[in-house]
């Protein structure tokens, strides 16, 4: 268990939009610094009472080079200093992780976590390569050519998911029931004028221009959200010959950020304004699995978090993963011993996409509003990321 606490509403996420779509045009720091700063202010927090930041970011953006401190310094809090992390996937799980251990070794008092990602048009990169016949260097597009060909496992991501239904025997008509279930469940969290996300997000959403003058364009909730139906998936076939997953099985690329505030108990009931929820994150773990299994690793991962928060399965109120696969749900369910409907309450990166920096924080946020929801409980967030690794947050939320 770790000392470092969540304020009670000390965290948001914009909509995610599908790439390609309304933000598609958006440098990722500077949208988040916009976005930061403004959900700040609604919050009341200054940034003069946060001592350090972290920020998640996996795909470059110009200059980012520079990382977080530009990006507080774009808030108008150049006083902040911390690292840049990028780990996949996990990156959102790996950014909580150094921002307790801030917290836990007495390093900080309050640390901001932000998380920024744009799939959409994504860098071309060359690499010189002067020794090369003819001085010809290596190329890549960042999201598209690492999506299709891990270097190590020699295989694209789409690869794992076929793996991982291969051995444990997972059929395209098993995956199909898991996606319709997390489609209604994220229809959920849009019934009542979208009340859910309206606990963490500011909608309608006023999307800006590049140069953060004007707004552009207004999102109502998430772009791009397609969820299937069973008239929708019975003619679907697998994206690859022989395989099992079919477009309504996997997660689309998509573009956002979100930010949380980790902090003291004491600073984290300030922040809060005397709401009298608690919420401490009380485990984390990482895992690693066989090579080309990635799906299978948010399971290990999430043992390790229950050994570090000394829990047991059966002390989980509430479960969010991050599930580029619908393979993911159902291997971690059966592996668990868990009812696989059961798990993703008001949606999940399945269904609302996967800009990767900001997806495992999502996840976390709505896991925590879920547990305020029913009065407080354990909640285990767990996600595979590239390199058949994971990464599993455990939060406890009370109500004083």
């Amino acid at each position: 268990m770790t000392d470092a606490y969540i304020p009670h509403g000390g965290y948001w996420s914009t909509p995610f939009a599908r790439w390609q779509g309304t933000m598609a045009h958006l440098h990722s720091l500077e949208f988040a610094a916009h976005v930061a700063k403004d959900e700040l202010a609604r919050r009341k927090i200054s940034t003069d009472e946060i001592d350090v930041g972290v920020l998640g970011i996996t795909i470059p953006q110009k200059q980012s080079f520079w990382g977080l401190p530009w990006i507080t310094a774009m808030m108008g809090a150049d006083h902040i200093p911390g690292p840049t992390i990028s780990q996949a996937c996990a990156t959102s799980a790996r950014c909580l992780q150094s921002a307790s251990l801030e917290i836990d070794g007495g390093a900080a008092e309050a640390v901001l976590v932000l998380t920024a990602d744009r799939t959409s048009n994504s860098p071309h990169v060359y690499y010189p390569a002067p020794a090369a016949p003819g001085g010809v260097g290596a190329h890549e597009n960042v999201v598209l050519d690492n999506f299709s060909s891990d270097p190590y496992a020699k295989c694209g991501m789409i690869d794992t998911a076929e793996n991982v239904a291969a051995k444990w025997q997972i059929t395209t008509a098993e995956q199909h029931d898991v996606a319709i279930r997390r489609g209604e469940q994220y229809l959920d969290a849009t019934n009542n004028d979208g009340a859910f996300h309206k606990r963490y997000m500011t909608l309608p959403f006023a999307v800006p221009d590049a140069r953060f003058r004007k707004t552009v364009a207004t999102l109502e909730t998430d772009e791009g959200i397609r969820p299937a139906t069973h008239d929708g998936v019975k003619d679907l076939k697998p994206v690859k010959d022989g395989g099992t997953v079919t477009f309504a099985g996997q997660t689309h690329p998509a573009d956002g950020s979100a930010g949380m505030i980790v902090t003291t108990r004491d600073c984290a009931r300030d922040i809060s304004h005397g709401s009298g929820v608690e919420i401490r994150i009380r485990g984390l773990g990482m895992a690693r699995v066989d090579k080309a299994m990635m799906p299978y690793a948010p399971v290990p991962a999430a043992q390790r978090a229950l050994d570090d928060a000394d829990l047991s399965i059966d002390a989980i109120d509430a479960i969010k993963t991050h599930n580029p696969f619908a393979v993911n749900d159902v291997v971690f369910a059966r592996e668990m011993g868990i009812d696989v409907m059961r798990m993703n309450n008001d949606g999940c990166s399945l269904i609302w996409g996967h800009p990767q920096g900001p997806t495992g924080l999502r996840c976390i946020i709505e896991l925590i509003e879920e547990l305020t929801m029913r009065g407080g409980g354990n909640g285990l967030f767990t996600g595979c990321a590239a390199g058949d690794t994971a990464m599993s947050v455990i939060v406890e939320v009370t109500e004083g």
